[in-house]
């Protein structure tokens, strides 16, 4: 390390100001601060002292995700073999036929190394497209401004990842990634001056361009001619007395092993996830709570409602685990950026999230889903929040003083 932190000095003069790379000084500094930490230091008073600066928040949340990648990869994986012997078709070939032999992994859905190989396979090249388009527009957008490349975005790029069907094709992958990242922060300043989610923009752009190739029945497992709808679906339709036909149980549906996005299917995971961000103070307890909470309480409350829509049947512990509820509850509505601030309006936002998450789900059955649109809608209403909290506390002071 000591010879890379030599070298990287003694390039550091060619991209300051009046060097001869000069226009690339973004990109040096975000390899820079890859490696080490930022040199500069906060020497004037008032400022706040604090290990955990951007760098380690990262690095706390890829963490915190690693369990979802890990089951995901896995249950990607496993519904894949599964098909595969269902159907009695031929094993996946190509270069992901080539790389399996060469590893000397097969084709067991029983055997958990085949299924995370497998799975790994259809993640990385929807990821490293995801770093390359993604990480092109932020060091486009940071060399024009002049500003340092934040480490952000790869945590912005593996939850995108995550909430991708593995079927999906890389060019839309790209389109995606772009339109989060330019249209969904980069227009209004970068970096913490979003107010919308860049991933889940990302995935709300894909959803209404593209939804035959990111909803259905046939995209989520990456085997051709299977037809496997998720829990969701086949609830919206049928109600939970179909999800139990099904063959899917809770206890499946907890630890992740069902149809759906790559790694959001797994509760268990998410919540392994939540007590990491929430122990080392990244996300806020607060948020989680209020989402679980106003999902939970309207469905316990309708749940005696004699209607025929067969989602108002589903019971409360089934809508919080089946889609990727948790995975938005945990990872996506936390985001510091676009969630509110205040510690009241952390709640409002939160409950405001998981209703909206059901009252989509309830009304809306060609999109059971709700999660990813309430958590854009709970980022739009974030400031609103914020300011009428605000002001309510400066009237009840006002209150006090009089």
């Amino acid at each position: 390390m000591q010879r890379l932190r030599g070298m990287l000095d003694n390039m550091q003069p060619l991209f300051l100001p009046g060097g001869k790379f000069e226009r690339f000084h973004a990109l040096f500094e975000m390899v820079d601060t890859l490696f080490f930490s930022p040199p500069d230091l906060t020497r004037g008073a008032p400022h706040v002292r604090d290990a955990l600066d951007l760098k380690r928040v990262m690095i706390v949340v890829v963490l915190a995700a690693a369990p979802c990648v890990v089951i995901g990869l896995w249950n990607t994986g496993f519904q894949a073999n599964s098909a595969l012997a269902l159907l009695g078709a031929e094993p996946i070939g190509g270069w992901r036929g080539s790389v399996l032999a060469l590893l000397g992994a097969g084709h067991e859905a029983g055997n958990i190394y085949d299924n995370f190989i497998l799975g790994l396979l259809y993640f990385l090249p929807i990821y490293a497209v995801t770093m390359a388009a993604g990480g092109f527009w932020e060091i486009l957008f940071s060399g024009i401004r002049n500003h340092e490349i934040n480490e952000g975005f790869f945590v912005t790029s593996l939850l995108y990842a995550l909430i991708l069907p593995a079927t999906i094709p890389l060019w839309q992958v790209a389109i995606g990634i772009s339109f989060g990242v330019v249209i969904g922060k980069e227009v209004f300043g970068g970096t913490g001056k979003n107010f919308l989610n860049p991933a889940l923009v990302g995935r709300a752009f894909l959803y209404f361009a593209y939804p035959v190739q990111i909803s259905g029945d046939a995209v989520w497992t990456p085997v051709d001619g299977f037809s496997g709808a998720t829990a969701l679906a086949v609830s919206a339709v049928d109600g939970i007395g179909g999800v139990v036909d099904s063959g899917l149980t809770w206890t499946q549906a907890f630890l992740g092993q069902m149809q759906g996005s790559i790694g959001e299917t797994s509760t268990i995971a998410c919540l392994f996830g939540a007590v990491m961000l929430v122990y080392t103070g990244v996300a806020s307890w607060r948020i989680i709570v209020a989402v679980f909470a106003g999902l939970i309480i309207p469905s316990l409350l309708m749940g005696f409602v004699d209607n025929d829509n067969p989602m108002l049947s589903m019971p409360w512990h089934w809508h919080v685990v089946v889609g990727g509820f948790a995975f938005g509850a945990v990872f996506m509505a936390t985001d510091p950026v676009s969630a509110t601030a205040t510690e009241t309006g952390k709640w409002i936002y939160g409950l405001l999230i998981g209703f909206l998450t059901f009252v989509i789900r309830v009304v809306n059955p060609a999109f059971p889903e709700g999660i990813m649109l309430a958590i854009l809608f709970g980022n739009i209403f974030a400031p609103v929040i914020d300011y009428f909290v605000v002001r309510a506390n400066i009237r009840r002071r006002i209150r006090r003083s009089v």
